[in-house]
């Protein structure tokens, strides 16, 4: 019987990879009530696509596959109103959740294990002149370590930045196998005739 841990979760029009960067701005009492938490504690809370309802308003229902999300900056614009970057940890699944009064959802989660750290296949190496134009134009917003040799990192971060529709990026994140996911990357990349 695997483990689970009880994680608030932040249902977002947005899809965190591991390893990944992702700016937010927090205005809802509730996620400002989260983030102040997690701030004050170092804890994590999640990230995960809404598959139903709105960022606002009403606890939407996430994509039951989400990733861990560690605060990493925050700026306070008014009293109102925070800016926040997190970075993304460890995939999870979640097994069941609640809402609480204030229409924050709590997760009932199973850590996902990490993706092994598969080399970057000679198949695939058409990739990586493209990759890095785009983490050079991105400069701070793709954290350090680049590592243009992992496969599991190539997907994610081409995942985080190609134009695709978000159920698109959530299957992306949801693939075990990081060699299919560069495949489908590169097919996509391919047609669009964007690889030398």
């Amino acid at each position: 019987m695997s483990q689970t841990t009880a994680l608030p979760l932040f249902p977002l029009q947005a899809v965190l990879f591991p390893g990944g960067h992702l700016p937010l701005r927090i205005f809802e009492p509730r996620y400002m009530d989260m983030i102040a938490e997690c701030l004050r504690l170092h804890t994590t809370f999640g990230v995960c696509l809404i598959a139903a309802g709105g960022e606002t308003g009403e606890a939407a229902v996430p994509h039951l596959v989400g990733t861990e999300a560690r605060v990493v900056a925050a700026d306070a614009d008014s009293v109102n109103e925070v800016n926040i970057v997190v970075f993304g940890e460890r995939r999870f699944r979640v097994l069941d959740h609640t809402v609480d009064g204030m229409q924050l959802l709590m997760g009932e989660v199973e850590w996902l294990p990490p993706l092994p750290a598969t080399p970057l296949p000679e198949a695939q190496a058409n990739l990586i002149p493209l990759l890095e134009r785009i983490v050079r134009d991105l400069g701070e917003r793709v954290p350090q370590p680049h590592l243009f040799e992992n496969a599991e990192w190539v997907g994610a971060r081409y995942a985080e930045v190609l134009p695709i529709p978000l159920l698109a990026r959530q299957k992306l994140l949801e693939l075990d196998d990081v060699v299919s996911r560069l495949e489908i990357i590169q097919q996509f990349l391919d047609q669009r005739n964007l690889l030398a």
